[in-house]
């Protein structure tokens, strides 16, 4: 099913997103993080939405993106896009891949969990802004990861979890 919409990116700190509108965004299959492929302004694209913690959802335009497509804040941007099952590999954080690397129970789980869960996890290790718990959440990651458990627990998938956009879980308001 391909969703059809039009609507107009935001900046919210250093950051231009595109928040989608309830009514697109109440057709996707979950109100946790939904992967989709589409077309921008007839550029192809593939991209994690974001749970903005009302209901909604949200990506970041990047500088590919916006080059492609000309897309800024403030300027009307026509879009189609579809949920897909198959879920990419992320790009995993370099604190996160060395200490996986250092704990071989931790990293055969991490190889035999989904796409889908290893987004799960580096969401939930990054969804805070102070280091020291940051370097915790990763270590209890290792522990649960050894001990089989396979997706991070007590985790509101359906939240912003991006400190740098977000507060108590909800996206911030456009500048």
């Amino acid at each position: 099913m391909t969703i059809r919409f039009e609507t107009k990116p935001l900046k919210i700190g250093s950051l231009t997103i595109l928040l989608l509108p309830k009514s697109a965004s109440t057709k996707l299959p979950s109100r946790g993080m939904v992967m989709v492929e589409g077309i921008i302004n007839d550029f192809h694209f593939q991209a994690p939405l974001e749970p903005d913690g009302k209901g909604s959802h949200w990506f970041v335009i990047d500088k590919k993106i916006s080059k492609a497509t000309e897309a800024a804040a403030g300027k009307t941007v026509t879009l189609a896009i579809k949920p897909i099952k198959n879920w990419p590999n992320p790009e995993v954080p370099t604190d996160l891949k060395n200490a996986i690397a250092d704990a071989p129970q931790a990293q055969a789980m991490w190889l035999d969990i989904t796409p889908m869960a290893r987004w799960d996890w580096i969401r939930w290790i990054r969804s805070t802004k102070n280091a020291e718990t940051r370097k915790k959440r990763i270590q209890v990651a290792l522990s649960k990861l050894k001990s089989g458990e396979r997706r991070p627990c007590c985790f509101n998938r359906s939240m912003c979890t991006d400190p740098s956009v977000s507060n108590n879980g909800v996206l911030l308001d456009p500048e």
